[in-house]
């Protein structure tokens, strides 16, 4: 049997023609970017060409406003760490939110140990912040604020743009971390306004372990890492050239594809949610019901334990998700439920479905198959539910 890949938001298949890009680069004999002979000013050339099409991708106004890094998480850190470490003198104050994704979380922790203050502002019951709350949790000393596009275990989409004229009036710069966001939905950096955002190639079917920045003109952002000047300056270390070859091409064919994907993705949600009430009682589902990623459903089922569901449903080769990747082999319940208002029970009970341009109506429906059989097991095998049912 097919095996059938509902954990896009771990990590999406590379597209074929982003295969064919990165295995033709690892055919060429490139040099080092960073050098001035032919053979690196020809590396140099495939790493600007890849840059363009990212900064495309997203409208920055240059290419160079975008750095590549490793990751998202090591896009976030520079991001968050890269302004603390600038603005210093300016102040040690940051506002972000509750429901954020480990790579802020752990950032902004690292500096609390720094002695840097931070303020993280609540979520109404479907993830979403106030931009009320974060003018009012800015302070004189406030250097930073950092609130996700998009939250990746929950789909909840952000308002980027409102907050963005609280900090733009304020003086004080914006990060949003939209790993799940850029090349899944549109994403402009001017409409929205943030003077850093982050990324990463793999949720729009790109290689993993290739990751972008983008900072805006004027940004005062120091880098993480020393050595030489690559990336305009902005971060150390030879460039990945195959892994941003890959990425570039993921992205040329995203800003081509967008409107077809959201078609599909949207049709597939669809499904999903329509059909699921057929297949399973008592559940919640937790997205917001308008402003949420068309890629991402979160149910949490009542009774039943995420984690069996998820390793009944790989015996049967579907691959799902109880929370994020990043957060696997936490026995803690998700901050992000909790911060919704959902029990600790029901946190646990969470599955989280992605898809792809990979997934069809069949792959859903088999999905809602098995899952019904498997919750059936579970809860039949429950002590609590057999009493609640009594």
């Amino acid at each position: 049997m097919t095996a059938i890949n509902l954990d896009h938001m771990a990590s999406s298949p590379l597209l074929p023609e982003v295969k064919e890009a990165m295995i033709e680069a690892i055919n060429m004999d490139y040099g080092n970017p960073s050098s001035l002979h032919k053979v690196g000013e020809k590396a140099s050339e495939v790493v600007e060409n890849a840059r363009s099409s990212v900064a495309n991708l997203i409208n920055a106004s240059l290419p160079k406003e975008v750095v590549f890094t490793a990751s998202g998480t090591g896009s976030v850190n520079h991001a968050i760490k890269g302004v603390a470490y600038a603005n210093s003198g300016k102040g040690r104050h940051i506002v972000t939110s509750n429901i954020e994704h480990s790579s802020v979380i752990r950032s902004i922790r690292r500096l609390k140990m720094m002695d840097y203050n931070v303020t993280s502002v609540p979520v109404d019951e479907h993830g979403r912040v106030n931009p009320d709350d974060v003018a009012n949790a800015i302070k004189k000393d406030t250097i930073l604020v950092s609130i996700m596009h998009s939250n990746n275990e929950i789909g909840t989409i952000q308002p980027i743009e409102e907050i963005a004229k609280i900090t733009k009036e304020k003086e004080i710069i914006f990060h949003t971390d939209a790993v799940d966001s850029v090349g899944v939905v549109p994403f402009d950096v001017q409409k929205m306004g943030a003077d850093l955002v982050s990324f990463a190639s793999n949720p729009f079917y790109g290689p993993t372990g290739v990751g972008g920045l983008y900072i805006r003109r004027g940004t005062r952002i120091w880098p993480l890492l020393d050595g030489g000047m690559q990336e305009y300056g902005k971060r150390a270390g030879t460039e990945n050239i195959i892994g941003i070859t890959g990425m570039g091409k993921a992205a040329e064919l995203a800003k081509r594809d967008m409107d077809s994907r959201l078609i599909h993705l949207k049709e597939l949600r669809e499904t999903l949610l329509s059909e699921f009430p057929n297949f399973i009682d008592e559940y919640y589902i937790n997205n917001h019901p308008e402003f949420s990623l068309p890629n991402l459903v979160s149910v949490s089922v009542k009774y039943i334990e995420g984690e069996s569901v998820l390793l009944m449903l790989d015996d049967e080769d579907i691959s799902i998700a109880t929370r994020s990747a990043c957060a696997t082999g936490s026995l803690r319940a998700s901050h992000v439920l909790m911060s919704i208002g959902r029990s600790h029970a029901d946190a646990q009970g969470t599955m989280i479905i992605t898809y792809g341009v990979d997934n069809t109506r069949d792959d859903i429906m088999r999905f809602l198959e098995e899952i019904s059989k498997t919750v059936k097991t579970l809860r039949d095998i429950s002590p609590l539910y057999n009493k609640i049912k009594k």
